[in-house]
């Protein structure tokens, strides 16, 4: 399992890329920057906690990992 420091890091990576993606979209849908960027940002905020909660629910469900990942996983990470 990772640690959450790393998957808030890959939620928050996640959520720039899209915030900035959105926000051009957003632009280009309405011509405003002020609604394209609310729009965005509302949409940041959300897929940044269920992501996180996503990547949280995944990391503790052992389905599809080998056997040389959960014998690493047991001795080092204890879920820091």
């Amino acid at each position: 399992m990772e640690t959450r420091s790393r998957s808030i890091a890959k939620a928050a990576s996640w959520q720039a890329l899209g915030l900035v993606t959105m926000s051009v979209l957003g632009f280009l849908f309405t011509g405003s920057l002020t609604a394209g960027g609310g729009l965005a940002l509302a949409s940041c905020l959300l897929g940044f906690f269920t992501y996180l909660a996503h990547e949280r629910l995944w990391a503790g469900i052992r389905w599809g990992w080998s056997s040389t990942v959960r014998a690493t996983t047991a001795q080092g990470d204890h879920g820091n």
